[in-house]
């Protein structure tokens, strides 16, 4: 299996293999477990990340924006320390908030008002992850001496009016299934979100190395940094015979045409357009298959605390969104035939 870039390998006397991130003028630094396992990509995101951070150090004005946000990227409290897919977010969004000519400006002048005129030209959703991650930098500027006061303080985010992504609802599975059939690489994708009801992150990262007795075991990125959580899910029967028909090769169940393991956003975009060879409409995402997992748990009547034990939720609170699109008429028959009169 080809190695991640600047990643190189040898294999020591006694036949154990060693893995390193070497890239000239950088530290070299050990990767752990196998290549594209979750912990080695945990430690190789960690190592590429500080080498881009590095390379562009020298040519940023001192205490302006971009100076800042270069050295947020270097700081294990504030940044590194999160997940992998909290890490891209904020990436993406500072390295777009640092161009020119704002990555001139002298971060200790830095007006509110300013601030609040770029989430004003985002999108709801894309504003609340821009305010998120701006007032992380300007903590990390307040605790290193580059500001005084917190711009981003009174500034509070945008009701946003939605129950987010679409959950699929049976017709719609119905629909995917018979497009695809049991054996492609489209339905694998699609039974591994629907009867895991993980996020994509986790998803594309699966493989056989995962499963032992009938249990894929796994910790979720997004709270790998937080709860660390483990989860040990039961692979449903349908998931199995999936996979059975689906024989694979590589370390992860999901891979590209050229053997590699998807990115998160290459692997929504491959799945958009399996969509739309079913004729699904697009609101039909990857994520809502999370959610529908969640839908039919809570119509089978599992409880809360059962849910959260296969899709990973903290809290009930969290939950209550995803489980929302549960039927109400079915739940509530259920409910009515619970009612005993003495």
């Amino acid at each position: 299996m080809k190695l991640p870039k600047y990643v190189q390998a040898w294999v020591d006397h006694d036949g154990r293999a060693h893995h390193y991130f070497r890239r000239r003028g950088f530290p070299r630094v050990r990767l752990p477990g196998l290549p594209w396992s979750p912990s080695f990509m945990a430690e190789y995101e960690k190592a590429i990340s500080g080498a881009r951070t590095a390379i562009g150090a020298g040519r940023v004005k001192p205490g302006s924006v971009a100076a800042v946000v270069a050295e947020y990227f270097d700081s294990q409290l504030f940044f590194t320390s999160k997940s992998a897919g909290t890490q891209r977010m904020r990436r993406g969004i500072l390295e777009r908030f640092r161009l020119p000519p704002n990555g001139d400006r002298p971060f200790a002048l830095l007006p509110p008002e300013w601030i609040e005129a770029t989430l004003d030209s985002k999108p709801p959703h894309a504003a609340r992850s821009w305010l998120v991650t701006l007032r992380s930098l300007c903590k990390f500027a307040l605790k290193r001496g580059y500001l005084r006061t917190d711009p981003t303080a009174n500034i509070k985010q945008r009701t946003v009016k939605s129950d987010g992504f679409h959950t699929w609802n049976e017709d719609e599975i119905a629909q995917f299934e018979a497009h695809h059939p049991i054996g492609s690489k489209p339905r694998l994708a699609f039974a591994l979100l629907l009867y895991t009801a993980q996020r994509r992150s986790d998803v594309i990262k699966m493989g056989r190395q995962h499963i032992r007795d009938g249990v894929l075991t796994l910790r979720p990125e997004k709270t790998e940094t937080s709860t660390g959580v483990t989860l040990a899910i039961p692979v449903h029967p349908h998931l199995q015979t999936v996979l059975d028909a689906t024989p694979s090769e590589h370390l992860t169940f999901l891979v590209t045409a050229t053997g590699k393991p998807y990115g998160p956003n290459h692997f929504s975009e491959t799945f958009r357009e399996w969509c739309d060879a079913a004729g699904l409409p697009k609101r039909c995402t990857a994520h809502g298959l999370r959610k529908a997992a969640c839908r039919r748990f809570a119509e089978a009547e599992c409880s809360g605390p059962e849910i959260m034990s296969i899709s990973g939720h903290a809290t009930l609170k969290e939950l209550v969104r995803y489980t929302k699109a549960a039927d109400q008429a079915k739940m509530a028959r259920n409910a009515m035939a619970k009612v005993v009169i003495r």
